[in-house]
């Protein structure tokens, strides 16, 4: 797919303000201090590290609620911005060239066309490629707007960029969701993986979304893998794409690496 820039689609800045996209214009400068950390996602299959996500923790390593407490509906539009544009400069100095994975705040975007800009910017100043970034939404997020978040997943998708569902299966949309947009990506909710191995419903339900999602040509990832006998059973209903502890925890301000062990 080649990149649909943004300044190429209707309006201008002024005009996404003049039109309701009053965030761009009067959200107040952002005072929260945060850095990231960068988990891979790794392709079992080929023993190689698919992706990394961009994780959000404070400036000196402090948990990612530490500051999404911070964050309200006066910031929340800045917040977003500057997470997109710290992540892909941070992947850049780190010399990533693997997938990004950058979650974004759906209630937060209010034109995706005006809003991406920033993103656009980001990638060109620090050189990463446009179709090197996905960008997922937890489930778990109460979308105010539906079809707003659809309409942003079609868009981005547009742009050149990839889509994908985080924590699926423990949020308030589900096949709902599912049904109204395709996402490249479904990322299966830590708790349904938990312990899979020995728990028969979990192993139905998530074999389930498997087999829904390759009807639908939607890879699978499972996250929050711990051991060696949860990826097993996931290996074994033909999920391989995979993240957790048991590989790697997430380098903060680095790129984490594999130990051999974790592919035996």
């Amino acid at each position: 797919m080649i990149p649909i820039h943004p300044d190429s689609t209707r309006g201008n800045d002024s005009q996404g303000a003049a039109n309701g996209c009053n965030g761009c214009r009067d959200s107040p400068e952002l005072d929260i201090q945060f850095e990231y950390a960068y988990q891979p996602i790794v392709e079992f299959a080929t023993k190689s590290i698919y992706a990394y996500e961009a994780l959000v923790r404070g400036s000196q390593g402090e948990s990612a609620a530490s500051v999404l407490a911070q964050v309200n509906d006066s910031n929340r539009y800045r917040f977003d911005q500057a997470c997109r544009m710290k992540a892909v400069e941070g992947a850049s100095k780190l010399g990533m060239t693997q997938l990004l994975s950058i979650n974004f705040l759906p209630n937060a975007v209010y034109r995706p066309e005006v809003c991406i800009r920033s993103t656009f910017a980001a990638a060109r100043k620090f050189n990463f490629p446009i179709e090197n970034i996905i960008f997922e939404v937890t489930e778990g997020e109460r979308v105010q707007d539906r079809p707003h978040l659809v309409n942003i997943f079609k868009e981005y998708r547009r742009f050149g960029f990839q889509t994908a569902i985080d924590d699926f299966g423990a949020g308030y949309a589900g096949l709902n969701l599912l049904a109204e947009y395709q996402p490249d990506l479904i990322k299966i909710d830590m708790d349904l993986v938990r312990d899979i191995d020995t728990n028969v419903p979990r192993q139905a339900i998530v074999a389930g979304i498997a087999s829904i999602c390759k009807r639908l040509n939607i890879r699978v990832l499972a996250e929050g893998i711990e051991t060696r006998a949860e990826r097993d059973f996931l290996l074994s209903i033909g999920i391989t794409l995979m993240q957790g502890y048991w590989f790697a925890k997430p380098g903060f301000k680095e790129l984490a690496t594999i130990p051999e062990s974790a592919w035996c």
